[in-house]
């Protein structure tokens, strides 16, 4: 008889499971000997006749009807809450610390009724008893600390690293006192078979008292162990003033100078930032003379958090990254003064030189006369935007990474994208178009990876920006630590970190950016913190503008050696003596034996150096002389080879010399910004540039091309290898105004006789023109007014053969009148027009 195989296994050989592979053999023995008894039975039908329990039906349905109301009620409750977190996400952060401020204080308010007063009930009692063992004596302070920190919350919602600092300050304050009051009270223990033990422990200093105490009183004698303890409370109080253990003598010449000279007015300090990462601080910032100047060093000064005013809160979860190039550890501190500097004006008013017996001491500008910027944002609801942006993008493309965090800065904010293992950076900055698709911006600007740190940075542009003023820059504490009179503030980083530079240490700097990109407003900075921090008697300038309204504004003040120069001619014959001056500073400095000009000045100034017998020259101190050039494009289109002539000697050799050279150009092409400007000038400053060819041009790198304009930049110090990205300082032409009237009240500017005599110096007819000067004037006269340089055109106009058309066309390009010869092509003309008077007066030698 024929037995039929199961469905299920139709097909299938026998020993192999239902996906065909063989079954072990232990499996089919046990299948083959289990016993048919063993199979679990069907249920038991119900007969025909019996009929459903209607009891039992109706329980049922009762029973699924309170779960089903159950289950709606909490998922109403759910969906309402959940609707409610993301409304509380989606709150103003400003209002969140509004609502915590206010749940602290009335914290406060709760645990003063509960311990300033008899207890009135269990919870009080219970309340009371745990407060005074734990803090002891001092639990009634308990409230007065929560009520200051609502305050703070309340008060200055914007400064929260700063009351995270207070509150680890007070922190450390309170659990000091408390181990000395523990001490002070024979060091109690809680237990030890006294059924008084905890009684004594909550008279004293209380738990944390006994905790802090009780391991160094038992090794070490009370004499030791106390002064250990203020050594903790002394720290706390360190910590809620802000105020490093090297600025303690300072600090408290400052309170002396309060209480017993409070005749004198003394300008307001800047906000103290948060004291949470340690200084890093270029050896010889604080407590230098101003009038000894800097040592011949090299870089821009460092910046540090715990000296700059206004960071924001994410900086207190990173370590500084100090751009590389900016520190130099092998300089040595200069020799500090016995009592060091207030960082207020009012110290300086006493220390500045006398400038003549009639003009009475200078005194420097307030710094109150530069207006205040905006208070900066830790963080927006864009920010919060953009996060959700980034992290939605990454989702999109399967990109193992996330968004660690974001540092909100002036004008950008720079967002950090971690990577997950194995995962490519080129993953992520191959998304530079997608990701300025989804944040609604062109600008987006990636690192990879941000210097010093394992993550990639997006800066993308705020639209809620921030203005960086160039007062809050100058009262910074970064700035005011140092006195150097060549110090100028720039403005504020990525991670709004003060920047300033020495300009005495770069030692040159060129500017350049597209029209309307911030450029003027820099200059008008640089010369603003020079006036603001600089006697005429530490630094006096030459100032370049051929535009003729740009530094039109500081004619007259007292720091200048020569009139503010329009006239490229002159501009050119004025870099010339700076040249010259510079050699005779090198003179001086051979012939005392000095390498710089800040050690001949000291050495003036303490009367070491005594003149060679029988001469009558009285040794003074040099200044720094800082010379600025608003447009260079305008000078080499007059004349290019002896401005460059000039800009290079200079740049080559006036370091020591104390001479340093600012040049600004909006046209950074390569004939305007050559080679051999570029080798000599380490230092740049990029604003925004039309194309990727003008950023190459000035950092030697892309970048520039990328930036947002309006004060946007990007800074390259010397010896730094990746710039860093700021916004520039703002000020105002009402400020310079004032900051000028301040100025020229206090002396009158003096101009340089020399300098003065080389410009309007007259020149004899050069000897190669011979008797071929009027021909030439008639050929320059031609040419400039044409605006059309052609040796035939000469030939047929002047009437004259093809050598001396060729002769005079070729003194015509020796005096840069023509460009050089393109071969069949006309020649370019430099000369414009309006400047053929000035060409003629040169040619006749007038």
């Amino acid at each position: 008889m024929a037995t039929r195989t199961s469905k299920g296994a139709q097909g299938k050989p026998p020993g192999k499971g239902a996906a065909g592979r063989p079954r072990p053999a232990q499996a089919r023995t046990a299948s083959a000997k289990r016993p048919s008894a063993a199979r679990p039975k069907p249920p038991a039908r119900r007969p025909a006749t019996a009929q459903p329990d209607p009891l039992g039906w109706v329980f049922t349905m009762i029973g699924k009807l309170f779960v089903g109301i159950w289950m709606l009620l909490a998922g109403g409750i759910g969906s309402a809450a959940r609707a409610l977190g993301r409304n509380a996400r989606e709150l103003d952060p400003v209002h969140r610390r509004d609502g915590l401020g206010l749940a602290v204080i009335a914290g406060a308010i709760v645990l003063a009724a509960m311990t300033w007063r008899t207890p009135t009930g269990a919870v009080s009692e219970v309340v009371g008893s745990v407060m005074r063992g734990v803090f002891g004596a001092l639990a009634w302070l308990v409230p007065v600390f929560l009520a200051l920190l609502a305050w703070r919350l309340l008060r200055h919602p914007d400064q929260n690293t700063d009351t995270g600092r207070m509150m680890i300050g007070c922190s450390a304050l309170t659990i000091g006192v408390l181990g000395v009051v523990h001490v002070a009270n024979g060091t109690p223990y809680p237990s030890g078979g006294a059924a008084d033990g905890m009684d004594k422990v909550s008279a004293a200093g209380g738990m944390i008292g006994f905790v802090v105490s009780a391991p160094p009183d038992s090794i070490l004698p009370v004499f030791i162990t106390i002064p250990l303890l203020l050594l903790l409370s002394g720290f706390g109080v360190l910590v809620i003033t802000a105020t490093p253990v090297h600025r303690i003598p300072e600090r408290l010449a400052e309170i002396r100078h309060m209480l017993f000279t409070r005749d004198v007015p003394v300008a307001p300090r800047a906000p103290r930032a948060p004291a949470g990462r340690p200084a890093r601080r270029k050896a010889g910032g604080a407590g230098r003379d101003p009038q000894e100047g800097g040592e011949g060093g090299e870089g821009v000064k460092p910046y540090d958090t715990p000296v700059i005013a206004d960071a924001p809160d994410k900086l207190a979860d990173h370590s500084p990254e100090i751009v590389p190039g900016l520190v130099d550890p092998e300089e040595e501190p200069p020799a500090r003064r016995s009592e060091p500097p207030a960082p207020t004006p009012a110290p300086r008013k006493v220390e500045q030189l006398v400038l003549s017996p009639q003009a009475g001491p200078y005194t420097l500008p307030d710094t109150q006369l530069l207006r205040p910027g905006s208070a900066p944002k830790p963080q927006t609801k864009a920010n919060t935007v953009v996060v959700n942006a980034l992290t939605s993008v990454l989702e999109q493309f399967s990109i193992d990474a996330q968004v660690i965090g974001f540092t909100r800065g002036p004008t950008v904010t720079r967002y950090e994208i971690e990577l997950g293992p194995a995962v490519k950076v080129e993953k992520v900055t191959a998304l530079t178009k997608n990701i300025a698709y989804a944040v609604k911006s062109a600008d987006v600007r990636i690192l990879s990876p941000i210097p010093g740190r394992s993550a990639i940075g997006v800066e993308i542009p705020n639209t809620d920006k921030d203005l960086v003023s160039l007062g809050d820059i100058l009262r910074s504490q970064v700035a005011q630590a140092d006195h150097h009179p060549m110090i100028v503030g720039l403005g504020k980083d990525v991670e709004g970190r003060t920047i300033v530079a020495n300009l005495a240490k770069m030692p040159h700097l060129l500017i350049a950016g597209a029209t309307g990109a911030g450029k003027s407003v820099c200059v008008n900075g640089l010369i603003s913190s020079i006036l603001m921090r600089a006697t005429p008697d530490e630094v006096r300038m030459v100032l370049v503008d051929p535009k003729r309204v740009e530094l039109s504004v500081y004619e007259g003040i007292p720091h200048l050696i020569t009139p503010i120069i329009t006239n490229p001619k002159k501009a050119a014959e004025a870099l010339e003596w700076v040249v010259g001056e510079m050699d005779r500073r090198y003179d001086d400095l051979a012939a005392s034996g000095f390498r710089h000009v800040d050690d001949f000045n000291k050495a003036v100034r303490a009367g070491k150096l005594v003149p060679p017998p029988g001469s009558e020259r009285v040794y003074q101190p040099y200044p720094y002389l800082l010379v600025i050039v608003d447009e260079l494009a305008d000078l080499m289109m007059v004349a290019p080879r002896d401005v460059e002539d000039s800009i290079v000697r200079i740049t080559q050799l006036a370091r020591a010399a104390g001479i340093h050279l600012v040049i600004a150009t909006q046209r950074p092409s390569v004939d305007v910004v050559t080679g051999l400007i570029k080798a000599n000038v380490p230092s740049r400053l990029a604003f925004a540039t039309s194309s990727l060819a003008d950023s190459r041009v000035i950092l030697d790198q892309p970048g520039a091309e990328k930036l947002v304009g309006q004060g946007d930049a990007l800074f390259l110090p010397m010896g730094a290898s990746k710039p860093m990205r700021l916004q520039n300082a703002f000020v105002s032409e009402k400020e310079i105004t004032e900051v000028v009237t301040h100025c020229k009240a206090q002396m009158a500017v003096e101009y340089r006789e020399d300098v003065a005599a080389a410009a309007t110096a007259k020149k004899e007819i050069d000897e190669d023109i011979g008797d071929d000067l009027d021909l030439l004037i008639q050929a320059a006269e031609l040419i400039v007014t044409t605006q059309f340089g052609s040796t035939s055109m000469l030939q047929r106009k002047l009437r004259v053969g093809f050598a001396k058309a060729g002769r005079l066309m070729d003194l015509l390009e020796s005096r840069n009148v023509v460009g050089p010869s393109e071969g069949s092509k006309a020649r370019e003309v430099m000369v414009k027009p309006d400047d053929l008077p000035g060409l003629l007066a040169d040619l006749r030698g007038e």
